[in-house]
């Protein structure tokens, strides 16, 4: 029975769900209610408890209410996609209800779990049922209504987690896309990871071990970095292919760990991964050929790119005088992010589907900006919320245009006029937003049903405004169609941008098809070098 915890247990307890979570980090990415390239719920979970797990490692507490602040506070700033921030305003509920707990008792856990399901579901414009809020606030309910039996901290967390289970079950019953995709609610799996990694810590004392060393923690902490912290210069990463399965990787490991530090070596049978920061790359990769051939050989000296980042940052930071605004815009692709800088974007932020930026990056982008006002484009749905915590951890007027998608982004840039007050610049850059109609074309990454069939993975498929309207053969085929069914006589404009994965040779020849199909329409095309999407089209 543990009637009590303290910092120490309450640390201990949040890295072993942490660590339960971003083991299963891929299942929860593979809960993907639609069947494009974009699941990335597991990533973006992982990558928020992990920040707060790094920065807890890095300081020392005496209260569990010092505990819970720093977590809430890494936690958002770490925050990735929508059930990052959703987690994270989770963890900021606890810490109001533990502020000044030296302790926890039973009372204290579920309370906080009720006031954390509070802030979660107040961040949320129009909060949904069936998804990572109603089965944290399933899970709460549970957990207080256990207080009038028992005072054992594991029997109420015990409630929580059944509860959870119990709630993340319905979400198919709730949710018809659920049901549609077979799978249960990303988020809410994700919740009760972290709720069930943390049950295991209190019955055995044991934090749940991370398995998947790739996703190891990253300090959200602000740090300058000088050369002589950095001790080994060449980051080293390649895959071995072994020659023999059944060799080990344990002497090779033995061999090379003395000759640099951030060492990761993943044998996974066929393949054995490898990551370290060394001074003698050529020795290291002359002991991994004893076990195999190399592929996706990787050396950079991280010195010189430090100096460059220090002479980047010297000259970035020589005094500019304020301007009254400026643009930071998210996009994946350097084509897309050089469109946004011809367009006077001051700050480009990488990211996309897959791969949401954190708040804490995007925050750090408009720090740099000498402006007063700072227009934030996030150009996709699942960064729109990370990008909104920024409000509250900078002095900038900070702007967000709820852009979902690169067309809506660069649409909403050219509405912008010098002449009106920032408040008429979001009303009108938003407003512009009606005018846009968006497709993409990409595949499934899995079997999906579509008009009364089932539709194998790998079908090209393209997406209206994010519903999925077309599937053909190839992508080009669906982009004629996305067009036929998006354009109309009223519209002027129709624009491509075309992914990493079409050549410019196919891309010149969809343009001049185009331009003979809507002979009264504008044909604008672009090369954007955007991962997973062949093409991203507009119609104005």
């Amino acid at each position: 029975m543990i009637n009590t915890i303290d910092a120490k247990g309450l640390l201990e307890a949040f890295l072993s769900g942490a660590n339960r979570l971003c083991n299963h980090k891929n299942i929860l990415n593979d809960l993907n209610v639609f069947p494009v390239p974009d699941g990335d719920t597991g990533s973006n979970m992982s990558m928020t408890v992990s920040a707060a797990a790094r920065e807890l490692l890095a300081g020392s507490y005496q209260t569990a209410s010092e505990v819970m602040s720093t977590v809430a506070s890494a936690s958002l700033r770490g925050a990735r996609g929508n059930s990052g921030v959703i987690l994270s305003q989770f963890f900021r509920g606890m810490a109001k209800r533990m502020k000044d707990c030296t302790l926890l008792d039973a009372t204290d856990l579920a309370e906080s779990f009720t006031e954390g399901v509070h802030s979660a579901y107040r961040a949320v414009m129009k909060p949904v049922e069936g998804t990572i809020l109603s089965v944290a606030r399933d899970g709460a309910a549970a957990g207080e209504a256990r207080l009038a039996e028992t005072s054992d901290m594991v029997e109420v967390l015990q409630a929580v987690v059944y509860s959870a289970q119990q709630s993340l079950d319905r979400t198919p019953e709730i949710l018809p896309q659920l049901k549609q995709a077979g799978v249960v609610d990303s988020g809410g799996q994700g919740v009760l990871y972290l709720l069930e990694g943390a049950l295991d810590y209190l019955k055995t004392g044991e934090i749940t071990e991370l398995l998947d060393q790739s996703i190891s923690p990253v300090s959200v902490s602000a740090r300058k970095e000088t050369e002589t912290d950095i001790k080994f210069s060449y980051c080293t990463e390649f895959i071995v292919n072994k020659n023999n399965a059944a060799a080990s990787s344990n002497l090779f490991s033995k061999n090379i760990e003395k000759k640099g530090d951030c060492m990761v070596v993943i044998d996974d049978g066929e393949i054995i991964k490898v990551h370290i920061h060394t001074n003698n790359p050529g020795y290291v990769i002359e002991q991994a050929l004893k076990l195999g051939a190399l592929t996706d050989v990787k050396i950079d000296n991280m010195k010189y790119q430090h100096e460059n980042r220090i002479i980047d940052s010297a000259d970035k930071n020589k005094q500019e005088d304020e301007k009254e605004y400026g643009f930071a815009a998210v996009a994946a692709g350097d084509g897309l992010a050089q469109i946004f800088r011809d367009m006077g974007c001051d700050a480009v932020i990488e990211g996309g589907q897959t791969m949401n930026p954190s708040t804490d990056e995007i925050l750090s982008a408009i720090e740099k900006i000498p402006a007063k006002t700072i227009y934030i484009l996030p150009n996709n749905k699942n960064i729109i919320m990370a990008a909104e915590q920024v409000k509250g951890l900078t002095d900038k007027n900070a702007i967000v245009i709820p852009t979902r998608s690169i067309p809506q982004g660069m649409t909403a840039k050219l509405a912008f006029q010098p002449s009106l007050t920032p408040e008429q610049n979001e009303q009108a850059m938003t407003q512009s937003l009606q005018d846009i109609k968006t497709g993409t074309v990409t595949y499934a990454v899995r079997e999906f049903p579509f008009q009364g069939k089932t539709m194998p993975e790998g079908t090209i498929i393209g997406l209206t405004d994010g519903d999925i309207t077309q599937t053909g053969d190839s992508p080009e085929s669906v982009l004629f169609n996305l067009f036929s069914s998006m354009a109309d006589e009223d519209s002027e404009i129709l624009s491509v941008f075309y992914g990493c994965d079409v050549s410019d040779e196919t891309a010149n020849s969809v343009k001049t098809d185009l331009e003979q199909k809507y002979p009264d329409c504008d044909i604008v095309l672009h090369r954007g070098d955007q991962p997973l999407y062949y093409y991203i089209i507009s119609v104005e």
